[in-house]
C-alpha cells in the first residue's frame, strides 16, 4: 500500500499547474519530433535541455520524459502514412502499418497504434512503480557476456520476423553487420572502412540509411507504377478501427506490453529489439502468418505497444542504478546531474518527489498523447489523398529535412540517396530490408560486448556460459533458435 500512497503524493506534484504545462510541452514537442523523420527523441530532448536549467528538478525531468515518450508516439505516424520511420523503433511499424494505409485503413492503423502505445505506456509505468526497487540486483548481474547473448538472440528473432527467404535474410543481416563496422573502432579508435574520409569516421547515419531504404525507395517504387490509386475521402466510421480489428489487436497489445517491459529493463537492449521481438511473437502465434507484411493488424498493435512499454521500463536502470540503458536516458541523467540529483539506489529515499512525480506525470502524459493524437487521425489520413505528383515531392522534402536537421551534413543526404537506390533494387529483388537495419543498429553493441567479455576473461570463451545471467541468456538463445527452426519448418509444411 505504501507504493499507492507515494503515487498519490506524486499525482499531487504532477497535477500542479506548472508541471502540467511542462508535461504538455514535452508531449507536444515530442510528438512533433517523432513525426519528423530522423530526429527522434534524443535530438528533441537535446534541443530543449538548456530550457530545463532554470526549472526545478521535478519539472525538468517531467518535461524531458514527455519528449521521450511523446516522440515514441509520433514516430508511428510517418511510418504508417509514408513508410518513413520517424525513429529507429518505428522501422517495424513500416511493414504492416503502411500496407494497412494502402488498403484504406490508415485511420484504423493510427488509432490502433495510439491505443496500443497508451496501454503499453501505462503498463510500463505501473511496472516501474511496483518493480523498480526490486529489480536492481537482477540488472546488476547482466554483464557484457550476457548482453552479447541477448543481442544475438534478437538477431535470431529477426530471422523469423522477416518475410523473405532464409538465405536472403541472412544476407541482409550480414550486410547490416558489415555496414556497422564502418567508422572508428569503438575500443581502439582505429579507422575501419573509412577509406580516408572524415565523413565516415563517425560511421553511417542510421537516420539517413533508414529514410533512404524505406522513404526514398518507396517514392521510387511508386513512380515506377503506371497507376497508383489514391484513397477516397474516408467517412468518420472508416477512420476508426472496426470491432474485428480491435479484437485482433487486443491480445497483441497485452503481449506487447509485457515484451516491451521485459526488454526495457535490460540495459543496452532498447526499443528496436523489443519491437522486432513483439512482431516475431505475433507472427509465430498467428493463425495466418502469411498476412504479416501485407497489412496485419497484430503487426501494428504488438510492436507499437512494445515500443512505449520499453520507454517506461528503460527508466528503471536509470533511476534505480544510475545507468543510462539507452542513449536517450543519458540526456535525462545529464539533466538530473545538473540539478544536483544523483540517480541510483538512494534516489527513491532521498528524492521521492522526483521519482513519484515522474511516475505520475507519465500516467498523465500518456493520456495527454491519446487526446493529442486521436483527433488528428482524420487530418493525417487526408494527406494520403494528395495526388502522387504533389505527395512524392512532399515526402522527399520531409526526408531531406529530417536527415539534414540532425547534423547539417550534406554527406548524410548522399547516404540517403545511395541507400534509397539500394533499397529500391533490394525490394525489386524481394529482399526484406528490416533485418539489415536491425543488424546495423545492434552490430556495434554486439562487437563491443563480445570483445569486452573476452578482455575480462583474457580470451576464455567459457565466460559466455559462466554465471547465472550468462547461463540464462545462453539458454534463452538456444530456445529462440530452436523455436525459429521449428516455426520455419511448420510454415514450410503449410505451404506444401
Amino acid at each position: 500500500m505504501d507504493s499507492w500512497n507515494f503515487l498519490l503524493n506524486g499525482l499531487w506534484i504532477a497535477l500542479q499547474p506548472k508541471n502540467l504545462l511542462l508535461c504538455f510541452i514535452g508531449c507536444f514537442w515530442g510528438s512533433i519530433v517523432g513525426v519528423l523523420p530522423g530526429l527522434g527523441p534524443l535530438a528533441g530532448m537535446a534541443l530543449l535541455l538548456p530550457l530545463t536549467f532554470t526549472l526545478d528538478p521535478s519539472g525538468a525531468i517531467i518535461m524531458l520524459s514527455g519528449i521521450f515518450y511523446g516522440a515514441m508516439y509520433g514516430g508511428s505516424t510517418t511510418s504508417i502514412l509514408m513508410r518513413i520511420p520517424g525513429e529507429a523503433a518505428s522501422v517495424v511499424t513500416c511493414i504492416d502499418g503502411y500496407e494497412m494505409a494502402r488498403k484504406g485503413r490508415a485511420g484504423a492503423a493510427l488509432s490502433i497504434a495510439a491505443i496500443g502505445s497508451f496501454v503499453g505506456g501505462v503498463v510500463s509505468v505501473f511496472g516501474l512503480m511496483l518493480l523498480a526497487p526490486r529489480l536492481a540486483n537482477a540488472m546488476l548481474a547482466i554483464g557484457p557476456a550476457a548482453e552479447f547473448t541477448i543481442l544475438l538472440s534478437a538477431l535470431g528473432i529477426s530471422i523469423f520476423a522477416a518475410s523473405g527467404p532464409l538465405l536472403k535474410t541472412f544476407a541482409m543481416i550480414a550486410l547490416g553487420l558489415v555496414l556497422a563496422m564502418i567508422g572508428l573502432d569503438p575500443l581502439t579508435a582505429a579507422p575501419r572502412f573509412t577509406f580516408g574520409s572524415l565523413n565516415l569516421a563517425d560511421g553511417l547515419s542510421f537516420a539517413a540509411m533508414a529514410i533512404g531504404l524505406f522513404g526514398v525507395s518507396e517514392i521510387l517504387m511508386s513512380l515506377g507504377q503506371s497507376f497508383v490509386q489514391r484513397p477516397k475521402a474516408p467517412a468518420l466510421h472508416e477512420m476508426l478501427p472496426t470491432r474485428q480489428e480491435l479484437k485482433e489487436a487486443a491480445m497483441p497489445t497485452i503481449r506487447g506490453s509485457f515484451i516491451g517491459f521485459l526488454f526495457g529493463i535490460v540495459p543496452g537492449v532498447g526499443h528496436i529489439v523489443s519491437t522486432f521481438s513483439s512482431y516475431a511473437v505475433e507472427k509465430a502465434l498467428s493463425r495466418k502468418p502469411e498476412e504479416f507484411g501485407k497489412g496485419a493488424v497484430a503487426g501494428v498493435a504488438g510492436p507499437e505497444t512494445a515500443n512505449n512499454a520499453t520507454t517506461g521500463a528503460a527508466m528503471i536502470p536509470l533511476l534505480v542504478l544510475g545507468i543510462p540503458a539507452i542513449p536517450v536516458t543519458a540526456v535525462l541523467l545529464s539533466a538530473l546531474t545538473i540539478h544536483g540529483v544523483q540517480p541510483g539506489p538512494m534516489l527513491i529515499a532521498q528524492h521521492p518527489q522526483i521519482f513519484w512525480g515522474l511516475i505520475a506525470s507519465m500516467l498523465i502524459g500518456n493520456l495527454m498523447l491519446v487526446v493529442l493524437n486521436l483527433p488528428l487521425v482524420g487530418l493525417f489520413v487526408s494527406m494520403l489523398r494528395l495526388p502522387l505528383g504533389y505527395l512524392a515531392p512532399t515526402v522527399l522534402l520531409i526526408c531531406i529535412i529530417g536527415v539534414y536537421s540532425i547534423k547539417a551534413s550534406g554527406f548524410d543526404l548522399i547516404v540517403m540517396v545511395v541507400f534509397g537506390i539500394l533499397g529500391y533494387g533490394l525490394r525489386l529483388l524481394s529482399f526484406d530490408i528490416a533485418p539489415l537495419l536491425l543488424a546495423f543498429v545492434l552490430g556495434d553493441r554486439l562487437e563491443v560486448n563480445f570483445r569486452r567479455a573476452l578482455m575480462i576473461s583474457e580470451g576464455d570463451y567459457s565466460i559466455f556460459l559462466k554465471g547465472p545471467a550468462a547461463q540464462l541468456a545462453a539458454a534463452t538463445a538456444i530456445v529462440v533458435m530452436l523455436a525459429i527452426l521449428f516455426l520455419k519448418w511448420r510454415q514450410g509444411r503449410k505451404r506444401v
